[in-house]
């Protein structure tokens, strides 16, 4: 039977599956996987689809929804070693670190989307990324048919990125994160947090504090999953921060120097070039659309498809660029299209 692929993605975009499979166990998952590849069908791994942008043809192939859901800690008197299925709910885990007294993971509250993208994207919010708390990740290479354990270092973590984003050659079968134990959070980073939680940058809070703010904080920017909010019916910031030289940073513009040169507000670009909160296509049908909370969410109104999605997309990034000479790229993964 065939599957529309918008049943598996926030944005409720993408054509249809010749054919899903769902993989409620790591050993599930790596059986689909190797067989798909001996077959020599097409594959497509699915967890949370909260980054995925899939075109209107959809997928001629096999599409595996990775499904597996076990959670191992392993405790000593400073910290938790916790290693986590790939189809774990992201921001569930979340949730279940901050009850344990478990710190590293409240400012990324949130988060749509399940654990084994999270290393893919290196995902982060408010001064924190994945990054700093992995110390392992299982994959299975796709070339070799092996299970291989990546240290961190071995994953090229970088801004958003990391040595799977690109590829398709491995997919990742459990994360293993090191948490400190403590009822605080790491000192918060980012100055529209701090004033939320009344504290200075550099300053500690309670990791349920964080958690909270934080997630009060994404909900006014549409950036928590709500089913009733078209809103939230996107994959989050369509568009990457940009680095530019020193030199380049348009004037009034926020930005942070950071190891890999000096980032941009991407929101802000968009904004004062002229796309501001809820710009759509000029169709009168309001299909697709900016969030009416956030600049960088791009967003399906309702009976959307893919192509206007990314025709919207393309205006903004092209404005943009006429604008300030930068441009654009997409943070969400591309499946079955051309921008």
């Amino acid at each position: 039977m065939s599957h529309l692929l918008a049943e598996f993605t926030t944005l409720r975009l993408g054509g249809p599956a010749r054919r899903v499979v769902t993989a409620g166990s790591t050993a599930e998952l790596v059986d689909a996987v190797r067989t798909a590849d001996a077959q020599g069908e097409r594959l497509l791994v699915i967890g949370g689809g909260s980054n995925l942008v899939v075109g209107d043809d959809g997928w001629d192939g096999v599409v595996v929804l990775v499904r597996n859901t076990d959670v191992v800690v392993r405790t000593d008197s400073e910290r938790a070693q916790i290693t986590v299925d790939a189809g774990v709910t992201w921001d569930d885990l979340v949730a279940d670190t901050v009850a344990q007294e478990f710190s590293g993971l409240a400012a990324m509250s949130g988060i749509p989307g399940s654990t084994g993208g999270t290393p893919v994207q290196n995902v982060g919010a408010y001064g924190i990324e994945v990054a700093d708390v992995i110390s392992e990740v299982r994959v299975l290479d796709r070339h070799t048919g092996e299970l291989e354990d990546w240290p961190a270092a071995r994953c090229a973590f970088a801004f958003r990125s990391s040595a799977f984003k690109h590829t398709d050659r491995y997919v990742v079968l459990t994360v293993t994160l090191t948490l400190p134990q403590s009822p605080d959070a790491p000192p918060i980073r980012y100055a529209e947090l701090a004033r939320r939680l009344g504290v200075e940058i550099g300053e500690a809070a309670p990791s349920k504090d964080v958690r909270e703010a934080v997630l009060a904080l994404r909900a006014s920017k549409g950036m928590v999953l709500d089913e009733p909010d078209p809103d939230t019916w996107s994959v989050g910031s369509f568009f990457v921060n940009p680095f530019v030289e020193p030199d380049l940073v348009p004037e009034g513009c926020p930005h942070w120097a950071t190891d890999e040169g000096i980032k941009l507000s991407a929101a802000w670009l968009i904004e004062h070039a002229g796309f501001g909160k809820g710009f759509g296509l000029d169709r009168g049908d309001g299909r697709v659309a900016l969030s009416t909370k956030h600049t960088l969410a791009l967003t399906n109104r309702g009976g959307a498809t893919t192509a206007e999605l990314l025709e919207l997309a393309a205006n903004i990034r092209d404005g943009v660029e006429r604008r300030f000479g930068i441009r654009l790229r997409p943070e969400a993964h591309l499946v079955g299209v051309q921008f």
